[in-house]
């Protein structure tokens, strides 16, 4: 990567041991400012660069952008740089043809031509295919896979670029993604949110039915985005009932992460988990997903630090 010649103070190495550490980002857009300072603190405890302690990392939309990041050695101040210089510019475009565009030259930039035969750790990227409405992971190892592991490619030979475009694509304010995968077969997709906007189930399953680890030996660490108070919508977006589009499509997402989660619960709830995703009441924290001001995202960052510091002794628990 570009610009890890830099030295990096984050130097601290662990010895090999029998659990199975799991990291799961949940989407949100914008909101994913809060995931970076969650995963600062952690990256801070831990003295690592995170890929080197979790050897799984899945993400949806935001959280797919970061997880790639993650798996591709970035250290989250590096993560963080890229956010405030793209995420802003990207969710202040006024139509979808203008995100989607302003999305793909994230992409781009960000990733260039990294495969997921160039990540460092297991990685789970989550699209939705739109005919068939079902989940496509993106992962980097024949191991995660469930089957058909004779005609494995990692990524389905589609770049990280296009997969992570493809996972952020929150139709209908994001165009859909169309990946070619390495049989030529063409796929459109949109949004991994729109199945899994919390892909830790997804994560769980690698891990216990691919990789065969004993529940008792995974240790999940699942950050969300937080939940926040609507926004008011300005004059121009009431008369073109936009903000409805977006209050709809955060809800939507808002009840599939909470869906999610009940899921893992009931059907793993022997598996030590810590989710991260504090709820805030305070008007003044009133967002959304396209949210484009740069002080209002510092400000998710620093509600995400603050979240670390209240299950600081467990993670520590977890990861060290």
């Amino acid at each position: 990567m570009s610009d890890s010649s830099r030295t990096s103070s984050l130097t601290t190495e662990y010895a090999a041991d029998n659990v199975c550490r799991i990291l799961t980002l949940d989407g949100g857009g914008a909101k994913g400012f809060y995931t970076l300072g969650v995963l600062k603190e952690i990256e801070a405890m831990l003295g690592c660069p995170l890929y080197k302690r979790f050897d799984l990392v899945f993400g949806t939309s935001t959280g797919a952008i970061i997880a790639s990041l993650i798996a591709l050695g970035y250290e989250v101040d590096q993560i963080h740089a890229l956010y405030v210089t793209h995420v802003p510019r990207v969710m202040a475009c006024k139509s979808a043809t203008a995100r989607t565009e302003a999305l793909q030259c994230l992409a781009k930039e960000v990733f260039k031509d990294k495969t997921f035969e160039d990540v460092m750790t297991g990685i789970g990227i989550v699209a939705t295919r739109w005919m068939t409405e079902r989940p496509m992971i993106f992962k980097g190892n024949i191991t995660q896979a469930h089957g058909r592991k004779g005609t494995f490619k990692p990524g389905f030979g589609v770049s990280i670029a296009d997969a992570v475009q493809a996972s952020c694509s929150a139709y209908p304010f994001f165009e859909r993604k169309v990946v070619v995968s390495a049989g030529g077969d063409k796929i459109e997709l949109i949004d991994g949110g729109y199945c899994a906007n919390n892909p830790t189930l997804f994560a769980i399953a690698d891990a216990t039915v691919a990789l065969e680890k004993e529940r008792k030996d995974l240790r999940v660490v699942n950050v969300g985005v937080g939940i926040y108070p609507e926004p008011k919508p300005s004059i121009l977006m009431r008369i073109a009932k936009k903000w409805l589009a977006v209050q709809l499509l955060q809800k939507t997402l808002e009840i599939n992460t909470q869906s999610m989660d009940q899921l893992r619960d009931i059907l793993f709830k022997d598996v030590p988990t810590i989710r991260i995703s504090d709820t805030f009441e305070r008007p003044e924290m009133a967002t959304d997903l396209l949210e484009h001001n740069i002080d209002k995202l510092n400000i998710l960052r620093q509600r995400g630090s603050e979240s670390f510091a209240t299950r600081e002794v467990q993670l520590r628990e977890f990861l060290i």
